[in-house]
């Protein structure tokens, strides 16, 4: 591609109004190609932001200009960005988009078609309509039924289940993880608070002999359990919302930011439940030395010696 002094090696695709409708696209400047374009066979191009930002000057408006591609000149129309991240932005953004007719007729391509690209309606799989799609393909083609190579095909939809188990996997993982350390931490507190009760056995009594009733004392040592995990979950929050800014940050510095790992981040609704869970824990970690407690006998605390 060429334009002035300006030289670019940039995929060529012909297309119809359709595909932008399909590709996760934004449209920066002007507009994408239309129906007169391909009725007409109009030499024009849609052009993606990193072909805009190598052949024209920052700032500079594309719309009206011409590229010289391949010796015939075309006239650009409009600027896209994709809306995808990594490679496959990269390679939507590195793209010259022009008519399908026009490119069959310019570059003599004849009947020739390289792809297509088709979403399914709402409600229906990808699956059914690729499955659809390859048998009408194979019969308009006198393709044997049984020959799965002849056809290539590319399903986004079996990528999106593959990484969503990966996700399921890793979240129940997380989550077994994540019991098992409760349940390690409710045992902590509860054996805690059970030396706390045998610490203030004199203290129980006295109260209990002054005529504090059962549920008083029941309370008392359920609040300061929940307190206790409650706090403890929190810092451990704080602490992980941390690390999580402080791994973000060095892959910023260091240049090594992941697509996959941008950005990462807890979400909010489920900190609120672990939160929950854990102020639940805390009322169970508390209920055996409760129930220690108010097992004792005013006398027998009183004459403890502690």
């Amino acid at each position: 591609m060429i334009r002035g002094e300006r030289v670019g090696a940039f995929d060529i695709y012909g297309d119809t109004p359709e595909f932008f409708e399909i590709m996760p696209m934004n449209i920066t400047q002007g507009r994408t190609i239309n129906r007169i374009d391909v009725e007409d066979k109009r030499k024009v191009v849609v052009i993606g932001d990193r072909v805009y930002q190598e052949m024209f000057m920052a700032g500079e408006n594309p719309i009206g200009e011409y590229l010289q591609i391949q010796g015939v000149y075309f006239k650009v129309v409009g600027v896209v960005k994709s809306k995808q991240r990594g490679q496959m932005a990269e390679r939507d953004e590195k793209s010259v988009y022009m008519p399908f007719t026009t490119l069959q007729q310019t570059y003599n391509y004849g009947d020739i078609v390289g792809w297509y690209s088709i979403t399914a309606k709402k409600g229906v799989p990808a699956s059914e309509v690729e499955k659809k799609t390859k048998d009408y393909m194979k019969t308009r083609h006198h393709i044997h039924p049984d020959d799965d190579r002849a056809i290539g095909s590319w399903n986004m939809e079996n990528e999106f289940n593959k990484f969503s188990n990966l996700f399921k996997g890793i979240t129940i993982l997380v989550w077994i993880v994540g019991m098992g350390t409760l349940f390690a931490g409710v045992v902590g507190v509860s054996n805690i608070m059970l030396i706390v009760v045998k610490e203030r056995t004199k203290e129980i009594g006295i109260q209990r002999a002054i005529g504090a009733p059962p549920s008083a004392i029941i309370s008392q040592i359920i609040i300061e359990s929940v307190f206790l995990t409650t706090m403890a979950g929190y810092v451990g929050l704080v602490a992980g919302v941390g690390l999580l800014e402080l791994v973000n940050y060095l892959l910023v510095a260091s240049g090594a930011e992941s697509e996959m790992f941008r950005n990462p981040e807890i979400n909010f609704n489920m900190a609120m439940s672990a939160l929950g869970i854990l102020v639940i824990s805390g009322i169970f970690a508390g209920l055996i030395p409760a129930k220690r407690a108010v097992s004792i006998k005013p006398i027998d605390a009183l004459r403890d010696e502690g």
